[in-house]
């Protein structure tokens, strides 16, 4: 069994992104690659097939995280059955995937800032029309979060390989 996560942001080009790269990085250094499947989408299609915004690769990349690869998805029905974890940026986007997703699969739906332990913040900020400063808060907010959620889903992922020791 392998634990799912799903990063959601509106367009899938700057935040959710952002989240997959800095997850993605953490769980291969705890070496759960093989245990976790990390992946990001948007609830709206304005840029599907569209490679993460430009500042938010830069942004990244100075801090060790590659979104070069990444293309932008909107979310689907088959996601919410899948994953274990869909984590939304924002109220907004958490709300637009309330009123879509299957009732017997809500309880998989959170704000990624819950994990968070050193910013008192609920939502990521969207920085997709300010400068270029955004997009480091953008990267705080993530790699706190996403260290908490990182004990998370070791947890859960020490479920499926109780041999292994994490």
């Amino acid at each position: 069994m392998m634990v799912k996560v799903l990063f959601v942001c509106m367009g899938n080009i700057c935040r959710s992104p952002t989240a997959e790269a800095v997850f993605e990085k953490m769980v291969r250094e705890a070496g759960l690659s093989d245990r976790v499947i990390v992946d990001s989408a948007g609830t709206h299609g304005y840029h599907v097939g569209e490679a993460p915004d430009v500042r938010a690769q830069i942004a990244g990349r100075k801090r060790g995280y590659d979104l070069s690869n990444l293309k932008a998805r909107q979310i689907t029905v088959d996601d919410f059955r899948e994953c274990d974890f869909i984590l939304a940026m924002d109220w907004e986007n958490l709300t637009a995937m309330q009123q879509i997703c299957p009732p017997m699969y809500k309880h998989k739906l959170a704000l990624l800032m819950r994990y968070a332990s050193e910013n008192d913040t609920a939502v990521v900020p969207d920085p997709y029309y300010g400068g270029n400063e955004g997009f480091n808060t953008v990267l705080d907010y993530c790699e706190d979060a996403c260290e908490g959620l990182l004990d998370v889903v070791k947890k859960r992922a020490s479920m499926y390989t109780p041999s292994r020791n994490f």
